[in-house]
C-alpha cells in the first residue's frame, strides 16, 4: 500500500490534478469526504460481523478461510480498478469496503480465537491513533513538509520491499527476520511498521485537504474516503499483528 506523493497509491500526487470538473457541478467537500468515510467504515463492519458470527456459530475457525481469501483477493482487484479509474469510486469504494470487511472479519476471528480480547484492543488502538494523528495534523504539531512526506514515502516503500522479499523467501520456506515468530526483532519490526502506517494518515489528511482546496470533482469524496480506508485497514492489521506477537511472548 504504498508509494507516490503519499505512500498510499490511492492518494498519489496527481490524483486530483489529473481530474476535470464541470464548473457548474458541486465540488468535493471535507464534510462529504468525512461522511463517505464513515459509510465505508460501516460497510466494513457489517460483513466483518457476519463472518465473525460464522465462527461463533460453527465453533470452527477454519470456516473463515474462504471468506478471507475472497475478501483479500477481491479487495485487491477492486482497489486496483479504483486507482486506475477514479471516477468509478462511488461504486468501487463501497465494494472494496465490503470485501475488506470479509477479510478483516475472518482474520479478526482467528486472532480472537487464539488471543481473547485482542480485537477490541486493536480496534481501540486503531481509532485512537486515527484521532491522535488528526489532532496532530489540525493543530500543526506534525506538519506534512516535503521532507516529512519524502521520509514517510521512503519508509513505506522500504516496508513494501521488505514484505515482497519475505513473500518470495516464503516460497522456499525461508523465514524473513522480523516477519515471523515472537522474538524481539519481530516486535521491533511490527512497532516500526505501525508508526509508519500512522504517519501515512497525516499525508492522507493533507492530500484530501488539498483536493478540497483545489475544488476537485464531487466523486473524489468517494476516492478520498477510499484512500483513507486503505491506510486504516493497513494500520489495523499491523496493530493486530503487533498485539499478537506481544501476547505470544507471555
Amino acid at each position: 500500500m504504498a508509494l507516490f506523493r503519499t505512500s498510499n497509491p490511492a492518494l498519489r500526487a496527481n490524483a486530483f490534478t489529473d481530474t476535470r470538473r464541470d464548473p457548474s457541478a458541486p465540488p468535493m467537500t471535507l464534510e462529504g469526504t468525512v461522511n463517505k468515510t464513515a459509510f465505508l467504515l460501516f460497510l466494513v463492519v457489517v460483513p466483518a460481523t457476519w463472518v465473525w458470527s460464522q465462527v461463533r456459530t460453527a465453533f470452527d475457525s477454519s470456516v473463515v478461510t474462504p471468506w478471507i481469501w475472497l475478501g483479500a483477493i477481491g479487495g485487491l482487484v477492486v482497489a486496483i480498478a479504483t486507482v486506475i479509474k477514479k471516477e468509478w469510486s462511488p461504486v468501487t469504494a463501497p465494494v472494496y469496503a465490503a470485501l475488506e470487511g470479509l477479510a478483516l472479519g475472518g482474520l479478526s476471528a482467528l486472532f480472537e480465537t487464539k488471543y481473547p480480547g485482542i480485537v477490541v484492543q486493536a480496534v481501540g488502538l486503531t481509532f485512537a491513533t486515527l484521532a491522535a494523528m488528526l489532532i496532530a495534523y489540525r493543530s500543526g504539531l506534525i506538519k506534512p513538509t516535503e521532507k516529512f512526506k519524502l521520509g514517510v514515502v521512503a519508509a513505506t516503500g522500504a516496508i513494501a520491499l521488505y514484505y515482497l522479499i519475505g513473500l518470495g523467501l516464503s516460497f522456499f520456506r525461508v523465514a524473513m527476520p522480523g516477519l515471523s515468530g515472537n522474538g524481539t526483532a519481530s516486535l521491533v519490526v511490527s512497532g516500526v511498521i505501525v508508526v509508519v502506517a500512522a504517519l501515512n494518515l497525516i499525508l492522507d489528511f493533507d492530500f484530501i485537504a488539498g483536493g478540497v482546496e483545489a475544488g476537485a470533482p464531487k466523486y473524489m469524496e468517494w476516492y478520498g474516503a477510499f484512500g483513507l480506508m486503505v491506510t486504516l485497514v493497513w494500520l489495523y492489521l499491523e496493530i493486530l499483528r503487533l498485539l499478537g506477537n506481544a501476547r505470544s511472548r507471555r
